[in-house]
């Protein structure tokens, strides 16, 4: 028996075929948390062939052979997507739902990665129950919300509920939205849940993990979903050219977002689920950490781990600037594409004067407990609020994008 189970082994090595490194790497992996039973010399055997094939003494270290492996060109082999989504059935059945062969991929499947839960494993939200303001009583001042409002529609979701589902399906306003959280890298971002191709999808959290970023599932068709980038990644809606709207929202404290929005409604601890929703119960170990939880190969030194991001994105070029130096400097002046913006931020109110770089005018801003950024955008002034005392997150309109996040 053990002769059979090493004879594809030595076979791969024989021919020294490169293609089976993520294939090893996988069942590294999955021997390490007991996915499969594997015999100790087997498993030393495959951990031997990836030092073999790859030139690289990573030991039995994981990580590091993830890290290592997302800095090279390599491909798997044929039906490894198939194969990979056999082996995390052994998990749960239904992420062969994801990753079966005949399923289009635009990101490395390789890269994928089990996040420690099963589908919906990280319940979301279906239209939660809202209660008044006035009977949040187990809300703090200071406690962070993510806030949502549209049409006249607000409504808040505390973080210490969201830590613990990551996504919320709702209507507000008339809208159908998605609000997909993060918790790996920081950053929410709601979704209008009306698609360019005219469906209506809602969301789950698939359990799957793409560089340490959620990977969501639109419940239609069980397409895998970048959380980030808000675009299908793996199945049936990819290549289709669906997108969706982002829509504003906006991270602060409670008071803030209730004083600025006094009528609106917040996500009352009835949820339907049973959790203990007090603040840091669900990420405040990981959140004090400076360490990712996952393997993250895409990395710079220019700033630590875990630093909080003022990320923008013009006609597909991002810049990424650190809250805090922000916060510092108060004015910034900047130019992305060929576009000219202006970032203010205050914890009190001030008001900036200066030149329109569009037109030459005079123009003036003014600024609260907040970062705006301004932008010339086809013939007219676009503005983005951006409430940053607790530090706000995101706001979308026509061809610019802002996230807050980590880097």
């Amino acid at each position: 028996m053990k002769k059979r189970r090493a004879l594809p082994l030595i076979q791969v090595l024989e021919v020294r075929d490169k293609r089976f490194v993520s294939v090893f790497i996988e069942l590294m992996r999955a021997r390490q948390i007991s996915i499969i039973d594997m015999p100790q010399d087997l498993y030393s055997g495959y951990v031997g062939a990836l030092a073999t094939l790859s030139g690289e003494a990573l030991s039995y270290h994981w990580d590091d052979w993830v890290e290592w492996y997302g800095k090279t060109d390599l491909k798997p082999p044929p039906g490894f997507t198939g194969w990979k989504g056999n082996l995390f059935s052994r998990i749960d059945v239904r992420f062969a739902d994801f990753l079966h062969e005949d399923a289009i991929s635009r990101i490395r499947v390789e890269e994928i990665m089990w996040g420690g839960v099963m589908v919906d494993g990280i319940p979301a939200l279906d239209n939660p129950k809202m209660i008044q303001a006035e009977d949040a009583d187990y809300l703090t001042p200071d406690e962070p919300v993510f806030g949502i409002a549209i049409n006249e529609d607000a409504r808040a979701f505390p973080l210490r509920i969201m830590g613990w589902h990551e996504m919320a399906n709702d209507i507000i306003g008339g809208l159908p939205v998605s609000l997909s959280y993060c918790t790996l890298c920081g950053a929410a971002i709601a979704y209008d849940g009306r698609a360019s191709n005219g469906e209506v999808y809602t969301f789950g959290s698939s359990g799957l993990l793409f560089r340490s970023n959620k990977l969501m599932y639109d419940r239609q068709t069980s397409t895998l979903w970048g959380q980030l980038t808000g675009e299908p990644v793996l199945g049936d809606l990819v290549g289709k050219d669906i997108e969706f709207s982002l829509l504003p929202v906006v991270l602060t404290s409670w008071k803030e977002w209730h004083d600025l929005h006094p009528e609106t409604t917040v996500l009352g601890l009835q949820t339907g689920f049973l959790r203990p929703y007090y603040p840091g119960a669900a990420y405040g170990s990981y959140f004090a950490s400076d360490d990712t939880m996952f393997p993250v190969w895409q990395r710079s030194e220019l700033l630590d781990t875990k630093t909080q991001i003022y990320a923008i994105d013009i006609n597909g070029l991002p810049k990424a600037y650190p809250v805090e130096i922000l916060a510092e400097e108060q004015v910034v002046n900047d130019n992305i594409d060929d576009t000219s913006i202006v970032l203010i931020t205050n914890s009190d109110n001030v008001t900036v004067a200066g030149i329109s770089r569009r037109d030459r005018r005079p123009v003036t801003y003014t600024a609260g407990n907040a970062v705006r950024a301004y932008v010339t955008c086809r013939q007219y002034w676009d503005k983005i609020y951006l409430r940053i005392k607790a530090k706000l997150l995101l706001r979308h309109t026509d061809s610019i994008c802002t996230i807050i996040h980590f880097v």
